[in-house]
């Protein structure tokens, strides 16, 4: 494929533009060690929420989307769909305890909630574990979609594909390095929204082409059942539809959303999503930036996708399965005129470069707070650690490109990540409401995954089974290892509680701080939880019929989404009334 004059002037306007806004914010990243990875927590709700969602956004996710599109029908989208449930779990119960926290990183707080060696060991260990080995990988990840693209447009040699790959981290390299979050933040929401625009703008074009004809014309020629938005339960050798088995409907709903770690999805936030949400102005703030995530996430942000996907699937019948996510791409190929092949291709670089910037200045914050400073360099000066900053940002790039040229595929990845995480979930959720929890139970449980993985994989399990299988052996460790050690110190817990004031098992601590018995808001909190849930999936599939005419339907289902968001908003005051006369008294 050929781009003329036009499309070479969007692409390069492009990207001037990010390099600009990235360098804006220089100095005020180079002003201190805080500014520089939290943008000085300052940043308003909907800039923090745009952020995240612009990092879930990568060059990856509409070639991942079609595949689950094509193979399975739209219900495929449930392999990622199901993660909503613990999305929301951390709008409620953990949002405004990171802002009150106060940290830079999330592995920060292994050092204020536990104590001692072991808690020394698991920040150390956790600061290179994530932020440089399993970051590699997601970089690494994101960037062989970003070279399936540039190899399908432009008709690539392999070699040449990691040349422009790397030509476009290096670019992300310089501005993020130097702008820190606060610049990656705003040019995640300038990427953005040429990102969504571009997609939704092929959506359009391919749904109207002479080929597909319109919504209901792609509807009369897709298969039954690709147009359901519900998987099969307990059903087999189906056409055009996800069909789970009962356990893996178990899995789904009562598993993975708490027993894994996955960027962007993590058990009780953490990752991206807490620095983001640390880097909020308010605590109000991080809790309606982290809500607005889920929403744009998991609802507004992919009906442009399927549509492209279903439309793929019509047009591109004979793709091998192994390819299927590369429907994606032919239609950008096939369907765009000149203009528009830049304005979509500057999307793809648009979504690869919020992905990166965010990778990239996330994990350089692990590596430089909870290893650098920590450990190597504990006197040194914002000055000296914004520069070490900056030059662990081009290392970690380096790193990224490395594992790029050696990793086998995208699913190799992604079973790595998961795997290395089952069952490690519960503990992250519980440290913060049991303050049993102690740094063993913690280290325990992101190492136990690696001693059961070897045992596991010989038993022949299929992928659900293993998965629950893995989870059990985790927690199991963990329990076990939570109740043989002792607890951690007193002195530790009342700070933390002081702190945080979490709710949840803390009496005995509120009992050591001679305080009153707290007001318990769970049942409310709870109950946000499971309403907004049920409201973020209104939305989704309320968007869903209203983009494949089913007017009845979608009415329905945002009419639903409307009296939930009230008795939510209700919910609310009264959670925040009780807070007003725990405070007072």
């Amino acid at each position: 494929m050929t781009l003329d004059t036009i499309d070479w002037v969007i692409i390069a306007s492009y990207l001037v533009l990010s390099l600009v806004i990235g360098l804006y914010y220089t100095k005020t990243a180079s002003s201190s060690f805080e500014n520089y990875f939290l943008g000085g927590r300052n940043m308003p709700w909907w800039l923090a929420g745009t952020s995240m969602v612009a990092t879930t956004f990568a060059a990856d996710t509409p070639l991942l989307v079609t595949e689950l599109v094509i193979k399975n029908g739209i219900s495929g989208n449930w392999l990622w769909w199901n993660g909503m449930i613990g999305g929301m779990l951390t709008v409620f119960f953990f949002a405004r305890m990171w802002r009150k926290a106060n940290l830079i990183t999330d592995v920060e707080l292994t050092e204020i909630r536990y104590s001692g060696s072991v808690a020394k060991f698991l920040r150390g260990f956790k600061a290179i574990y994530i932020g440089l080995l399993l970051n590699a990988v997601i970089i690494a990840w994101v960037n062989v979609a970003l070279g399936a693209l540039l190899k399908i447009f432009f008709n690539l040699s392999d070699e040449e594909v990691l040349f422009w790959v790397g030509a476009a981290m290096l670019l992300v390299v310089l501005y993020s390095s130097l702008s820190g979050l606060l610049g990656v933040a705003v040019t995640d929401l300038f990427q953005f929204v040429i990102a969504m625009v571009g997609c939704i703008v092929l959506a359009v074009l391919v749904l109207n082409s002479e080929e597909i004809g319109g919504i209901y014309a792609l509807k009369s020629k897709l298969p039954a059942g690709a147009l359901d938005f519900f998987p099969k339960i307990g059903e087999e050798n189906l056409t055009g539809s996800l069909a789970i088995s009962g356990l893996s409907f178990f899995s789904f709903v009562a598993v993975q959303w708490w027993a894994s770690w996955y960027p962007g999805a993590e058990p009780g936030g953490g990752g991206y999503i807490a620095q983001r949400m640390m880097s909020a102005r308010t605590e109000t703030d991080a809790f309606k930036a982290t809500l607005f995530f889920q929403i744009a996430h998991y609802a507004f942000r992919p009906w442009p996708w399927i549509i492209v996907a279903l439309c793929a699937a019509v047009l591109y019948p004979e793709i091998p399965m192994e390819e299927k996510r590369l429907g994606y791409v032919m239609v950008m190929r096939d369907f765009l005129p000149s203009g528009l092949r830049g304005l979509l291709l500057v999307a793809f670089l648009a979504a690869y470069m919020s992905t990166i910037s965010t990778q990239l200045n996330w994990g350089t914050s692990y590596v430089m707070n909870d290893f650098y400073k920590r450990f190597i360099r504990p006197e040194a000066s914002n000055k000296d650690l914004v520069f070490a900053s900056r030059i662990a940002t081009f290392m970690a790039m380096v790193v990224g490109m490395v594992v790029t040229a050696y990793i086998g595929s995208l699913e190799s990845a992604f079973k790595l990540m998961i795997s290395c995480s089952a069952g490690v979930g519960a503990v992250l959720i519980l440290r913060w409401y049991w303050w049993r929890i102690n740094a063993w139970s913690e280290l325990v449980a992101t190492i136990a995954p690696f001693l059961a993985f070897w045992p596991l994989s010989k038993l022949e399990l299929d992928d659900t089974a293993y998965f629950i299988s893995l989870t059990l052996c985790t927690t199991a460790a963990w329990l076990i290892a939570t109740f043989v050690t002792a607890p951690e110190s007193e002195d530790v817990l009342k700070k933390f509680y002081q702190r945080v004031e979490p709710q949840g098992a803390w009496g005995r601590v509120r009992k050591s701080l001679n305080l009153a018995p707290a007001k318990s808001i769970l049942g409310e909190l709870a109950a946000c939880w499971l309403l907004s849930t049920v409201l973020g999936y209104a939305i989704l599939f309320g968007l869903g019929q209203l983009v494949m005419a089913e007017w009845l339907l979608a009415t329905l289902f945002l009419g639903a989404g409307l009296v939930l968001w009230m008795l939510i908003s209700w919910l609310l005051r009264r959670v925040l009334a009780k807070e007003n006369k725990t405070s007072s008294s």
